[in-house]
Order: C-alpha cells, then sequence, then structure tokens
C-alpha cells in the first residue's frame, strides 16, 4: 500500500464544497481552489458522527466527532492539573451546521461580504462544520478588554494551550498574520490527532491537508504521512439552508465566538 503525503490525500478525501449564498441572495465568488472570501470548503459533518461533548469540559452544549472527544479531555484535564494554566481552559462553540453559519454569517455588522468572511466564514467554508474544530473559553475570563485576541494571548492557560495542544492532537488554525489572510483568532483549535494512525486521525489530516500544506498553523501538529487508500472519505451532510428570515439578520442566534 502506497504512501502520500496530506497533499496528495486531499484530492482523494476533500469534502463536497458548498456554494456559500450571501445574506442578499447573490453567491460569493470561488477562488481557483474553492476558497470563497479566503475560506476553504468543508460541508457539514453527518449528524450521527456527532457526540456531545461532556457538561464538565464545556461551557454549553457542545458536539464535536466522537474520535476528538477522549484528546480534548485529557487536554483539559491536563491544563487543570498544571499549575502553569493559571485556569481553566473549557470547549465553547463546537461543531455548527450549514444552516446556523449561514445565520450568524448574516447577522454580522458589516454591509459587505468581503468584511465580514474576515471574522466569520461563509456557510459551507468553516472549519466548525468538520466536527473536528472548536473555539475554547480560558477561565478566569476577563469581561472588560478591549482587545479580545491580545488579551486571551496574554492569559497563562492560553500560553499552556500553545506549549502543550500538539501533544494531544490540536493545532491554532488562524494564528496572527496568518497567510490565508482572515482575522487570528486565538481560541480556535483544529483537532488532528497526535499521529495519522490515530482513530480519526487521517481523515482529520486528509480534510485539512490544503489548510495545513498552505496556511500553516501556529503552533502546529508535526506532518506525517496518510495512506490514501486507508482513509474512509469524511461523511458530509449538506444540511438544510438556513430560512429566508436568517438572511434578513432576523433569526435568533447566540453570539458567541465564529470562524
Amino acid at each position: 500500500m502506497r504512501s502520500f503525503s496530506l497533499i496528495a490525500a486531499l484530492a482523494v478525501v476533500v469534502a463536497t464544497p458548498v456554494q456559500a449564498q450571501l445574506c442578499d441572495g447573490r453567491r460569493a465568488p470561488s477562488a481557483a481552489d474553492g476558497r470563497m472570501l479566503g475560506h476553504l470548503p468543508y460541508g457539514d459533518a453527518a449528524p450521527d458522527a456527532l457526540v456531545a461533548v461532556p457538561a464538565g469540559l464545556a461551557v454549553n452544549g457542545c458536539l464535536l466527532r466522537r474520535e476528538v472527544v477522549p484528546d480534548l479531555q485529557r487536554l483539559i484535564e491536563a491544563a487543570a492539573r498544571d499549575p502553569a494554566a493559571g485556569g481553566q481552559i473549557l470547549a465553547l462553540s463546537c461543531h455548527r451546521s450549514i444552516a446556523y453559519q449561514e445565520a450568524v454569517f448574516c447577522r454580522e455588522g458589516q454591509a459587505d461580504a468581503a468584511q465580514r468572511a474576515l471574522s466569520v466564514a461563509p456557510p459551507g467554508h468553516s472549519e466548525h462544520a468538520t466536527g473536528f474544530a472548536l473555539d475554547v473559553a480560558f477561565r478566569p475570563r476577563r469581561n472588560d478588554c478591549p482587545d479580545a485576541e491580545a488579551c486571551v494571548a496574554a492569559t497563562p492557560a492560553f500560553r499552556w494551550l500553545v506549549k502543550n495542544a500538539a501533544r494531544y492532537g490540536f493545532e491554532m488554525s488562524f494564528p496572527a498574520g496568518n497567510r490565508q489572510r482572515v482575522k487570528w483568532e486565538p481560541w480556535h483549535w483544529r483537532w488532528v490527532g497526535t499521529r495519522a494512525t490515530a482513530p480519526g486521525a487521517a481523515r482529520a489530516r486528509a480534510l485539512f491537508a490544503t489548510a495545513r500544506a498552505r496556511f500553516p498553523a501556529v503552533p502546529a501538529v508535526p506532518a506525517d504521512p496518510v495512506v490514501v487508500r486507508g482513509v474512509v472519505p469524511p461523511p458530509v451532510y449538506m444540511g438544510p439552508m438556513a430560512p429566508p428570515e436568517c438572511r434578513k439578520g432576523k433569526c435568533k442566534v447566540a453570539r458567541a465566538t465564529r470562524r
């Protein structure tokens, strides 16, 4: 069985792209690599591939692919035991459906879609939809901080995460000054497993192959080969799109974390 790089793997197992509809009803243009307004296409995880994150590990209800949860639990428990973390790390925003993502995207204050996409991915183009990515919360929290990114980056818990996350298979998707030119969010992390042979890791690494090769995560889990023929393509559930009222900004969506 022949081994290939992650780039080769992408051609075999990439999720079916979803053409996002902008809030005014127009279609957003796509780049040659499938990116829309800077964001790569990911589709949506099948509902039966997702499980609830245990309540003690999350701030609110949270769904992820079942393969991610054991490593997330180990990471959170390790941070809680280590005085250097200076607090808690908890899951905050995990899987988001295409419909939910569209509602969030269309509620952003920016009228221009390109400006909106700096901090919110168009529907069908969010890492959250894969079930392999999540936003984390750091406790204790500073509510009076004028610069959320800088204040998060200054916490001991974030510094602990930067130093230790790769040991549990997590990497920061959008580092400061990233070449993908989307807004830095130090709370947004994706899971690719500690090694390609870990359950589900080969599928996650194949799904994120383009992102990892062209727009490197920092910190990142070291790359290693994926055996293409041994990788089952991640199921892509297209799901219902948001109703028309969401496109007009009238549906109720929690204003939590984004991307």
